[in-house]
């Protein structure tokens, strides 16, 4: 089940916006369940302006390495330094403690082109 509050790319990364101009950034259950056991992320840097679609994360699992890509313009705000340590949280709680960056958005109007729950859950047969 996808949450109905955030929003998706095909992709299969999800945003959660909280206020106007920031947005947390993850990848889906779908995605993780894919991948298996994730052993390592690399995650972008605080600072670093990133585009539409430009990859800017690498997941690692035992399966395969992943690219993870920027679902919105806009600059790195912050960055979870927690899966240094606990990767595996991706795999355990992906739309909560497994979040990988926030970003403060350059245009909000891109998230006019994301999917909702129902269209990603049609892309996912979920």
């Amino acid at each position: 089940m996808n949450p109905e509050d955030l929003r998706y790319t095909d992709k299969h990364e999800w945003v959660r916006v909280g206020n106007a101009s920031v947005a947390r950034v993850g990848i889906t259950a779908y995605a993780a369940d894919a991948l298996g056991d994730v052993v390592y992320v690399s995650l972008p840097q605080v600072g670093e302006e990133v585009a539409f679609d430009d990859s800017c994360a690498e997941v690692e699992s035992t399966k395969s390495v992943s690219d993870v890509y920027a679902p919105l313009s806009g600059v790195i705000t912050a960055v979870n330094e927690q899966l240094a340590d606990t990767p595996e949280t991706i795999n355990a709680d992906p739309y909560g403690d497994g979040w990988l960056f926030e970003l403060e958005l350059s245009d909000t109007d891109e998230l006019d082109d994301l999917l909702d729950a129902d269209a990603y859950g049609a892309l996912t047969d979920a």
